[in-house]
């Protein structure tokens, strides 16, 4: 494996592993996140209050965010100071997974730690909350893993399956939208030790 070298900016896939290691921190992933979810673009005040996080501390990972090039600082329409997200408006930064890098492949493990931890503490605040639905089709609260072997096809419809979610789940906030939702998940070939059993009652 070789050491990854230093790539520009690329909005659709952060391909650098100075970028994705700047997405490791729980904080900076939830900025980045907020900022989608509100249509690309926020003051430090907007985001503070979604996030339920002094302005002041959010400064600091702004800033780092904007010197990656991930966000981009300037003013709005009214003066004020705002932070938009690189990229198109209102669509989530993706990562690129070069597993032939060392560097990479630490930084995309270092992300999904941090988004990990990012899932757990929604999940935690939503255990708090008496009116969150937990059944039927308007369940709002949900942890799952699942195991099983798929053929090509049926892999290929997890990934369709998993883009649309990420489409849904990444919709900014308008007025027929008024319930916010965080969706994580991680998908990863199975360890497989010894040899797979054929199920029982097949046909020979």
């Amino acid at each position: 494996m070789t050491k990854s070298a230093k790539q520009p900016f690329d909005a659709t896939a952060i391909r650098d592993p100075s970028h994705i290691r700047l997405l490791a921190s729980p904080v900076r992933q939830e900025l980045v996140d907020t900022l989608a979810s509100l249509g690309g673009m926020a003051t430090v005040a907007e985001l503070s209050e979604q996030l339920g996080r002094p302005a002041d501390g959010l400064y600091y990972h702004l800033q780092l965010l904007a010197e990656g090039g991930l966000v981009q600082e300037g003013e709005g329409a009214a003066g004020e100071r705002v932070f938009r997200l690189a990229g198109a408006a209102g669509v989530p930064l993706r990562l690129s997974y070069d597993l032939a890098s060392d560097e990479a492949s630490a930084a995309l493990a270092a992300y999904a730690k941090g988004l990990a931890q990012v899932a757990e503490r929604d999940f935690q605040a939503a255990l708090k909350q008496r009116n969150v639905e937990v059944d039927g089709p308007g369940r709002q609260l949900w942890a799952a893993r699942n195991k099983g072997w798929l053929n090509q096809a049926e892999l290929a419809e997890a990934n369709a399956l998993l883009e649309r979610l990420c489409d849904l789940l990444s919709r900014p906030r308008d007025p027929s939208r008024d319930r916010p939702m965080s969706l994580a998940f991680v998908l990863a070939p199975a360890a497989v030790r010894g040899r797979r059993r054929a199920p029982k009652g097949g046909r020979g």
